[in-house]
């Protein structure tokens, strides 16, 4: 675990939101009178599926790439990710004239790889059943000298998702209950320093699919949890452990990490498409599904809740929907 020291702060969401400004779009935050019936509550859309390059992924790259100096600029970038982080890796690259060069699975959606390759970036395929993408980074950079940023465990990416809940409290207030999808711990570490600073009353949790539940195991058992790489439509939380930086802030700010099926995707996905018209990714849906299922405890509350992304083949989708 990493010194208290070394673990970014709130002072750093605030430098981050300050660095990214003018380059993120400020997402908008959405109700829906329907859901809100249905929830006997209050619920309001933090909807980073309208972020740019559709994710939330692309306020902690842009905000770490920014603070590179020359000579990693020239360098160039390494990193893995399985489609949001690579895509805003290599959005934010080629907005900043850095080289990127991205390990992705060979089953990342196809539309993930293609936008990837589209903002410029070199993407370098590997089995994740049988590949350790996190050696393979390391190599790549060794080898050609470039600057690894991962997808989560890192204190400027950290920094930069911590963003999205700044701008949700800055919006809509104080809130009872916040929701947030979890895979390596980036978008809710970052989002636990913006909460306790800005809201410490409100009640945070994380949710991450119940194929792969290391997040909830690590925050029950007080140490990381490492498991095989999980089998779920969330394609986003894939991860096999939280980070040695996301995990003590974790753990520290975190009330308690909750799991979605599945098939609670599935139904939020298409609650958001029919009452909403929005497009989300089973990732993005992970928040919601969480707090669906938590109506009793939630009645006459005010609830944020993170759609953290959009990114999602058209005919995988309809192909979801459909069953």
């Amino acid at each position: 675990m990493s010194d208290p020291v070394d673990l970014p702060g709130y002072a750093d969401v605030e430098a981050a939101a300050a660095r990214i400004a003018p380059h993120a779009q400020r997402t908008p935050v959405l109700r829906s009178r329907s859901i809100d019936a249905l929830a006997g509550a209050e619920l309001h859309f933090k909807c980073e599926n309208l972020q740019r390059m559709g994710a939330f992924k692309f306020r902690g790259a842009f905000n770490a790439l920014s603070k590179f100096d020359d000579t990693q600029r020239r360098a160039g970038v390494v990193t893995f990710s399985s489609g949001n982080h690579a895509q805003a890796i290599a959005l934010s690259a080629r907005l900043l004239g850095i080289p990127a060069t991205i390990v992705m699975p060979h089953d990342a959606p196809a539309a993930k790889v293609a936008a990837t390759r589209g903002y410029g970036g070199n993407v370098v395929i590997y089995d994740r059943y049988k590949e350790d993408r996190e050696q393979i980074g390391r190599d790549l950079a060794e080898k050609h000298g470039l600057t690894l940023i991962p997808p989560y465990d890192h204190a400027d990416v950290i920094a930069g998702q911590g963003t999205v809940a700044l701008e949700l409290f800055e919006e809509v207030g104080k809130l009872d209950a916040l929701f947030t999808p979890l895979g390596g711990g980036g978008l809710l570490s970052g989002t636990a320093l913006s909460t306790r600073a800005l809201a410490p009353e409100c009640r945070l949790y994380g949710v991450e699919p119940e194929a792969g539940n290391d997040g909830q195991c690590s925050f029950r058992s007080g140490s990381i949890v490492h498991i095989d790489t999980p089998k779920t439509i969330a394609d986003g939380a894939q991860t096999q452990h939280l980070g040695n930086i996301t995990f003590p802030i974790i753990r520290r700010d975190v009330d308690d990490i909750l799991t979605a099926t599945d098939a609670q995707l599935v139904e939020c996905m298409r609650f958001f498409a029919e009452r909403m018209k929005l497009i989300v990714e089973p990732t993005g849906c992970l928040g919601f599904a969480a707090a669906r299922d938590m109506k009793a405890e939630l009645q006459g509350k005010r609830v944020g809740v993170v759609i953290s992304g959009g990114n999602v083949d058209i005919a995988r989708f309809s192909s979801l929907l459909s069953t």
